[in-house]
């Protein structure tokens, strides 16, 4: 008797939001206050493996089947995946976030960035909004169904290097893993479903010429005169591209693509013999962005044609592919019915192209908000804590629990 009165009351203890809310945030802090910085730059970047270490203890105390996956990722320490999963059979729900963050500026925030403050309803912190802390909170939802029979397994998915190449969800592409039927990436989106992206490139244009004395143009081939040439013919392709293909859903509706910097040349008075060009091209759902950077390519050798130039292009890193989950999937209509919000579009990126190639129809939905990250005074919005909690719950039981 004495027994069974502990073991009710324990069960009535994880079912009380209340009496989770002190220890979920008290997850939500460990993982704030444990670095895992990914940046370009190597004096920034950070390993992860702390974070997942600690998400691994965690998840193996609530009886998941854990799989720590080293990831091949150049940086400032050891980067990891985990794949954590309770339950067997076909299809199931994965719930996955990115462990890393982007570097921070230092001065410039109220609080220390690697404590969770709390003050005026919001919590901050870097990586409270982008996006640790849905990673504690899938794990309290996971807590909360645990006594749900189960005909499909539920998996809690944490990457690396999400917000520095996607090292992290290309290397579990290549492994084959996790498998399941759907996922749910925790972005920042407001609780707001999300079913497509557009894909994103970052590009550079190096034109190669010959140096000479300024006062004749014949002793020498500038660079920057076939970059103004370049330049015209990718305007001229982006314009077609925005003639040709539109999707209103999406805002902008149209690729895009940004001349961002130029770098050329050394003195006025010397032809230019080396001149760079970096560029952003965002392309819509549907289209292949390999094949669109191979047409860009055509029409920049055109008009560049006979100016006695060397021309060299590439991508900056690896290019993330557009995504676009059908409204009709199982997991969008889930979605929308539970949130009452039709699902939509983001202008950013995020790992769901690479999760929808291992066969996973995949929305992204989380609690934060995509304004408030990657800048100082980061925060997450303690009363979105428990919607979320409560819609992945929901998830969870209609997915993943229940007869089969």
């Amino acid at each position: 008797m004495h027994r069974a009165t502990i073991s009710q009351r324990r069960a009535a203890f994880l079912l009380d939001p209340r009496a989770m809310s002190s220890r979920l945030l008290t997850q939500i802090g460990e993982l704030i206050a444990t670095p895992s910085v990914s940046s370009v730059r190597p004096e920034f970047d950070m390993g992860n493996r702390d974070v997942i270490d600690r998400l691994a203890t965690w998840l193996d105390d609530e009886g998941f089947a854990v799989e720590v996956m080293e990831v091949d990722a150049h940086g400032g320490g050891p980067k990891a995946n985990l794949i954590a999963t309770r339950g067997r059979g076909p299809g199931g729900l994965v719930l996955a976030g990115h462990t890393d963050t982007v570097p921070f500026d230092e001065g410039k925030w109220s609080s220390d960035p690697f404590r969770a403050t709390e003050r005026d309803g919001k919590l901050y912190g870097l990586g409270t909004s982008d996006m640790k802390s849905f990673l504690a909170i899938a794990i309290e939802a996971a807590r909360r169904t645990r006594d749900l029979p189960q005909h499909a397994p539920l998996t809690i998915l944490a990457t690396a290097d999400e917000e520095c190449g996607m090292s992290g969800a290309r290397a579990l592409l290549a492994a084959q893993k996790p498998g399941g039927s759907c996922a749910v990436i925790g972005e920042p989106t407001g609780l707001r479903p999300v079913r497509m992206h557009k894909g994103v490139s970052m590009e550079f244009l190096r034109l190669l010429g010959r140096s000479g004395h300024s006062s004749d143009p014949s002793l020498g081939a500038s660079a920057l005169e076939g970059m103004r040439r370049a330049m015209n013919a990718m305007v001229a392709v982006r314009e077609q591209l925005e003639a040709s293909h539109r999707r209103d859903d999406l805002k902008p509706p149209t690729t895009t693509m940004n001349l961002g910097n130029i770098h050329g040349g050394d003195n006025p008075n010397r032809i230019c013999a080396h001149c760079e060009l970096q560029f952003d091209l965002r392309v819509l759902p549907g289209m292949d962005d390999a094949i669109v950077r191979r047409d860009l390519h055509a029409a920049i050798r055109h008009a560049i044609a006979g100016l006695g130039l060397t021309m060299e292009a590439g991508p900056l890193h690896d290019p993330i592919p557009p995504f676009e989950t059908p409204a009709s999937a199982a997991i969008v209509r889930a979605a929308e019915e539970l949130t009452g919000h039709a699902a939509g579009a983001v202008s950013f990126g995020t790992e769901a192209p690479f999760l929808s190639k291992l066969g996973l129809d995949t929305i992204v939905l989380g609690p934060g908000d995509i304004d408030v990250a990657h800048q100082p005074d980061e925060f997450l919005a303690l009363d979105r804590i428990e919607p979320c909690i409560d819609l992945l719950t929901k998830l969870i039981a209609k997915l993943c629990g229940g007869p089969s």
